[in-house]
């Protein structure tokens, strides 16, 4: 893998489910990702409200306890409208956000495959 063309770039993981943080950063980390892993969507929040380096993309799961992932979209695009965000999700689809004001970037189905998930995370950051 090319580490050295992913190096520094910043991803935040925000999942409630502490297996698939652990499993994202597994996936993403070897291509040289820096992953930051947050398992409460508004701790994510205050982060990203607060960092002075925005991460390159935020992927979110859509179902979790104190926010689900489109209320995090919303937020964060209101911070910085630009944001780059990936959302996954094994209860929705992409009609959930389809004719909403708001939306990620792009979307991946749970249970995904690895290489599913690192082809995605590069078009997006790519894009």
């Amino acid at each position: 893998m090319d580490a050295p063309d992913n190096a520094k770039m910043l991803i935040y993981v925000v999942d409630d489910e502490p297996m698939l943080l652990e499993l994202a950063a597994t996936v993403l980390q070897p291509s040289g990702y820096e992953v930051k892993t947050f398992i409460d969507p508004t701790a994510a929040l205050k982060a990203f409200a607060a960092a002075t380096v925005r991460p390159d993309l935020i992927i979110t799961d859509y179902a979790m306890h104190s926010m689900n992932g489109l209320e995090l979209v919303r937020e964060c695009k209101r911070i910085h409208p630009q944001q780059k965000i990936l959302m996954v999700s094994g209860t929705v689809d992409e009609a959930i956000y389809r004719h909403g004001p708001v939306r990620p970037d792009r979307f991946l189905a749970k249970p995904y495959q690895s290489k599913q998930l690192l082809e995605l995370v590069a078009a997006v950051l790519s894009a």
